[in-house]
């Protein structure tokens, strides 16, 4: 039985009653069954307007479905695309006809090539396998994985250890240099 038609019952039983409507008491009766019928139809027209809108969403996560389905097929097929290249194909040489990766190279900077600038290594993720470069200003006793997020240490030659603690000496007094003439 839907709100509208209780009301329609509960007026039945009042006109039933017949209350008399020039007393306070019957007046009070009439205004609070006219109110409750408003209301029932008010409530009504939400009923109808929710069933609508489930519909509506309804519709709207299958649709949603459908472009998460085309969007992650895209996907796995590109990475099907990269699975054969290494890291080596990405490697910037300089030569950016025809290239539409952008690293950054500007052919006027004559020290884009250089090493000297900083010392990279190389380690492999005990989790997932992934291969993770890291320079100076990283502490390879605190590495975490960019690619599974597992945080390990990385044991590093003595000679190696040394050359990343004068690299860092090195930058802490450029830097301090750096910030005395400013």
């Amino acid at each position: 039985m839907s709100m509208m038609e209780k009301a329609m019952y509960l007026k039945g039983l009042c006109d039933g009653l017949e209350p008399d409507t020039t007393t306070k008491e019957g007046k009070l009766i009439a205004a609070l069954l006219d109110m409750v019928t408003e209301m029932a139809a008010e409530m009504d027209d939400m009923q109808a307007e929710i069933c609508e809108l489930k519909d509506y969403c309804e519709e709207l996560d299958e649709d949603l479905g459908d472009v998460e389905e085309v969007l992650l097929d895209l996907d796995d097929e590109d990475e099907d695309d990269f699975d054969d290249l290494s890291d080596d194909d990405f490697a910037c040489d300089g030569d950016c006809a025809g290239c539409d990766f952008d690293c950054g190279f500007d052919e006027d900077d004559d020290d884009f090539f250089d090493e000297d600038d900083d010392e990279y290594f190389e380690v492999i993720c005990p989790a997932c396998g992934d291969v993770i470069n890291f320079d100076s200003s990283i502490d390879p006793e605190n590495l975490i994985c960019p690619n599974c997020g597992e945080k390990f240490e990385c044991i590093v030659d003595e000679d190696d250890l040394k050359a990343l603690e004068e690299l860092d000496e090195t930058s802490d007094e450029t830097s301090e240099e750096t910030s005395e003439e400013e």
